[in-house]
């Protein structure tokens, strides 16, 4: 069932954005057992709600990250475990906010608008399946607000697709 999608007021606070957005991002993916429709639909809504440059996901493919579902401009296909953002953060298995990617030592400049990024992995059971990657042309638009709020989607990922169903 599809559902309907509303951008958060634009003078809301981002922690107010995120509040409004993430109930949303739970009903846009409730009832669909595709990972793909639902990772295209959360890249989507979360950069039409935020605003963000350019957010998607990189899925676990061996020994690199690849392309998947997103929102922006045209982006690298293909990323090795510790390269780049993306492939730090799945390598340490950790979050990485980067105030200005141009200071990142090994940045992968897919387009030259970035400015500053955020990286979560999607961990289950210490598996890193594949990362969350937002991008934006401002330097220092992350901090613990989005990592906060963006590891609550990161869960909404993990519990769709990744957890048994119990009856």
């Amino acid at each position: 069932m599809n559902q309907s999608f509303t951008q958060p007021d634009a003078q809301l606070s981002k922690s107010d954005k995120y509040r409004a957005l993430l109930p949303q991002l739970s009903a846009l993916t409730a009832g669909e057992p595709n990972l793909v429709a639902n990772l295209a639909n959360l890249a989507a809504a979360l950069k039409a709600g935020m605003g963000f440059y350019w957010v998607g996901f990189y899925l676990e493919d061996g020994d690199e990250l690849v392309l998947g579902p997103f929102q922006g401009p045209v982006a690298c296909t293909r990323i090795s475990k510790g390269k780049g953002v993306c492939g730090t953060a799945w390598q340490q298995a950790s979050t990485i906010i980067v105030p200005n990617v141009d200071k990142f030592p090994g940045h992968i400049a897919c387009s030259a608008e970035s400015r500053s990024e955020i990286v979560l992995p999607v961990i289950h059971n210490d598996i890193v399946h594949m990362v969350l990657d937002v991008d934006s042309h401002r330097l220092n638009d992350f901090d613990e607000t989005d990592n906060q709020f963006l590891s609550e989607v990161c869960t909404l990922i993990i519990d769709l697709h990744f957890k048994p169903i119990v009856n």
